[in-house]
């Protein structure tokens, strides 16, 4: 499988998953909450925070007719324009936020969602893109973050493989080889019978790309799942609390499920470990405790070995019970006391 290089970061098959905390509106509206959000970031393990750089302009129009309404889900009731005013992270803030997280030695990036914002990203220095869900179908805005040459991580919620693969070649088309794809349900919180975790396995094959998982589920389960069926990248919605109101408080982890989480996909990996036969040293410890041939009577010197006298027993001293219908019918070359294992050396060779 192909690996892309995300600053220092190789990410791909045979390397440790990269683990994005996402910020989304978690900040509640406060830069303090921003920063420390990045803070525990690090202090529980991610690898990279994310944000978002978008307005309520950017991104629809200010009208409250019924289109712009929504009808249920997590934000049922809400009028577009006004979740997306609560939900922004000011794009005065994002430079300062960079600068913290570069302070602690981990990596920041965002998604924009239209010009002006991959634009105002490239006046921070941003050095890789996020491509949400929602705007997996943007082409003309896929193809502008592509024209900049960034390693790109492009979410899959919603996505049919057509609409995928039109995305996948829009980045390639421009020269761009850096892509990974994350399976995602966009469903806020999502449930697990939809999540489908095979297809980021068939997206590998199918796009040859690194693939992960946006993971909008509640709990661990599905990250670490997915990272022991081969996914790369996880991203998770990240919050101080989700007493916090905002709007993406109820489907966010709190710090001490986060840092749980990260230490559960560390032991995943290694637990996926490599193909091999080999016995461990802890596996050649418990050897001893195999079944092999015993003598279960006293057998006088050349006495027939019969299934009455000897049986495969635990533990693991004797000859291996392949062996046992071999020794049967074979005479003792000396005696033997109940309890001793047998070797090839106390069987006859006739």
């Amino acid at each position: 499988m192909k690996t892309i290089e995300i600053k220092d970061r190789i990410i791909g098959e045979g390397h440790p998953a990269y683990i994005i905390a996402e910020m989304s509106a978690n900040h509640a509206g406060s830069i303090e909450n921003a920063k420390q959000i990045i803070r525990k970031a690090k202090e529980c393990g991610a690898d990279c925070i994310k944000i978002q750089t978008y307005t309520p302009d950017t991104l629809t129009i200010d009208c409250d007719n019924e289109y712009f309404k929504i009808n249920d889900g997590t934000w049922e009731g809400e009028n577009l324009y006004s979740l997306y005013g609560k939900a922004y992270t000011p794009w005065e803030w994002q430079a300062e936020l960079k600068a913290e997280a570069d302070s602690l030695g981990l990596d920041f990036f965002s998604t924009p969602f239209d010009k002006t914002a991959v634009e105002f990203l490239e006046s921070i220095g941003i050095e890789f893109y996020k491509i949400a869900s929602f705007e997996l179908v943007d082409i003309p805005l896929i193809e502008y973050v592509a024209s900049k040459g960034k390693p790109i991580i492009m979410s899959t919620g919603m996505g049919s493989f057509e609409e995928i693969e039109d995305a996948v070649n829009t980045v390639s088309g421009q020269g761009n080889k850096a892509l990974a794809l994350l399976k995602c349900s966009s469903a806020y919180p999502a449930v697990p019978d939809d999540m489908n975790l095979k297809t980021m396995q068939h997206m590998s094959e199918s796009f040859n790309v690194p693939v992960g998982l946006s993971d909008h589920s509640m709990g661990s389960i599905g990250a670490v799942t997915a990272v022991a069926m081969g996914a790369c990248i996880i991203e998770k919605h990240f919050c101080l609390s989700r007493e916090i109101d905002n709007p993406d408080a109820s489907f966010s982890m709190e710090p001490g499920e986060f840092k749980k989480m990260v230490e559960d996909i560390r032991i995943a990996e290694k637990a996926k470990g490599i193909v091999s036969y080999d016995v461990s040293a802890k596996e050649k410890e418990s050897m001893v405790f195999r079944r092999s041939i015993f003598a279960v009577r006293d057998i006088k010197k050349g006495e027939i070995f019969t299934e009455e006298n000897i049986q495969c027993i635990r533990p693991g001293h004797g000859i291996k019970p392949k062996y046992y219908k071999e020794v049967l019918s074979k005479q003792a070359v000396r005696d033997i006391k109940r309890g001793v294992p047998i070797q090839f050396n106390l069987v006859s060779k006739d």
